[in-house]
């Protein structure tokens, strides 16, 4: 895609397909996201603000500047909303931890929760987030039980469709530069 005068020269989005690391480069040799990124991407030093595990998709940004991405994984500071699968029956005394905190070896883990959908014994969620722990969503999850067959919950798709106000309008596995408009609305209100 070319750059035009009214797209940003510091921020990149990226729809992350499912399989593909979040890093630079891999000592077993597996795909980082920056096999489906222009290779500029990678020469010119664009970083992923934030990350996705292997399995997870969606919203990725990128940034050369170091500021931007600080701002925009600061706690407190950016919601990151999530729609997820999970293998369980997800109550609303789940929904209530969740908000509340459930502490595990990884520390505290926060989260808003609000059921979307069912199917059989599986529950589809809209998640939302302030910061982001190493697999948060999972771990947060993985610390509940499944009321009916005592076993942990599980995370079975995971996917990010927004950071702050910036919405997922890609295909998996695109890339766009976020538009000047897009960018001042993001970083608005940013400390």
């Amino acid at each position: 895609m070319n750059k035009t005068i009214n797209n940003s020269k510091k921020l990149l989005a990226f729809n992350k397909p499912k399989g593909y690391l979040v890093t630079r480069s891999d000592d077993l040799g597996r795909k980082t996201v920056y096999n489906l990124l222009p290779k500029w991407a990678f020469d010119d030093g664009w970083m992923p603000i934030g990350r996705l595990d292997l399995e997870s998709k969606g919203l990725l940004l990128f940034t050369t500047s170091g500021k931007i991405g600080n701002l925009l994984t600061k706690p407190k500071n950016c919601i990151k909303i999530y729609e997820v699968w999970v293998r369980g029956y997800v109550t609303d005394e789940h929904i209530a931890m969740a908000k509340k905190g459930v502490e595990n070896r990884y520390g505290l883990l926060k989260a808003k929760v609000k059921k979307i959908g069912t199917g059989g014994a599986k529950t589809k969620l809209r998640v939302e987030i302030d910061e982001g722990k190493n697999r948060h969503i999972r771990r947060l999850f993985g610390a509940m039980s499944d009321p009916k067959f005592g076993t942990p919950l599980k995370v079975l798709n995971l996917n990010r469709i927004s950071i702050g106000n910036f919405e997922l309008n890609l295909e998996i596995g695109k890339w766009c530069y976020l538009s000047l408009e897009e960018e001042r609305r993001l970083l608005k209100n940013l400390d």
